[in-house]
């Protein structure tokens, strides 16, 4: 495991300062050269953080990736599709985790966003972290992914992308009876629709803006664009990004090495902002 190679590199560097002269400083150990996988195990299931080689050498931000209903992180570590948005993020550099969510149909709850604060606690500990985190949501994983993001998060967000995501927790609640149990038994409530604390675009509405990177289809048949098009208004303006593309939910186009080019690229913008308000503190 990394986290090993991690910890003894840093041991022996730090040995070598104590021992001054005396001591010749060890060779640094080799670095890897394909991404790591450190599978983090709970309850509900894996989930999965891709560590590039960079990582171990030069700090990096962490991509927290929430899944589609129904499916789960090892779905999505297994998935061709996935892998071409994840392979662009770890080339990037950037470390992701592939979320278990606290289950297959959790909607965002808060049980799950408790559950994935957990993880990203661990897999910070598995290589260089720079300190910022993002995430990316898939369908009901939007849920959670913008929730981190707002007011009341358990852990800082600085930016969030959404592939054909849910982003008002009423509009699902209301969509299908099916939707409406799985919603009710995730949030325990007594077939009461959600309250508006518990939905992320109305908590959205009265947050500061979010840098948003969204893709919306109009022929989306399970979340309506509108959906997406609600949250944009509160998109923070020059880093955020709407991407409207042709075809079904979470149709082959969402997966295309061109668009992940573009999420890619939009966390590095991110990134280099950060950076460089950094430099002038």
């Amino acid at each position: 495991m990394r986290r090993a190679f991690f910890v003894l590199s840093s041991l022996l560097a730090a040995l070598s300062v104590t021992a001054g002269a005396a001591v010749t400083t060890p060779p640094p150990l080799p670095l890897p050269t394909v991404p790591d996988t450190v599978q983090l195990d709970r309850l509900s299931g894996p989930s999965y953080l891709r560590v590039p080689p960079a990582c171990y050498a030069q700090e990096c931000a962490l991509v927290v990736v929430s899944h589609p209903r129904g499916q789960s992180a090892e779905r999505l570590h297994t998935s061709p599709q996935a892998r071409v948005l994840v392979d662009a993020l770890l080339a990037a550099p950037f470390a992701v985790l592939l979320s278990d969510d606290g289950g297959e149909s959790t909607w965002g709850s808060p049980a799950a966003l408790a559950q994935v604060a957990s993880l990203r606690w661990e897999a910070t500990r598995h290589f260089a972290w720079n300190g910022r985190t993002y995430a990316l949501g898939l369908s009901m994983g939007g849920l959670l992914a913008l929730r981190s993001a707002l007011p009341g998060s358990p852990y800082p967000v600085s930016g969030v992308a959404l592939i054909d995501g849910w982003t008002d927790l009423r509009s699902a609640w209301g969509t299908a009876l099916t939707r409406r149990a799985e919603i009710d038994h995730a949030y325990g409530l007594a077939e009461d629709e959600p309250a508006p604390r518990l939905n992320p675009l109305h908590l959205a509405k009265a947050a500061p803006r979010l840098p948003l990177f969204m893709v919306a289809s109009p022929d989306d048949g399970v979340v309506p664009v509108e959906n997406s098009e609600r949250l944009f208004t509160r998109a923070a303006p020059g880093l955020s990004q709407f991407v409207r593309v042709p075809g079904p939910h979470l149709g082959g186009n969402r997966f295309s090495p061109t668009l992940a080019r573009q999420l890619a690229s939009f966390f590095g913008r991110l990134e280099e902002q950060a950076g460089e308000q950094a430099r002038k503190r």
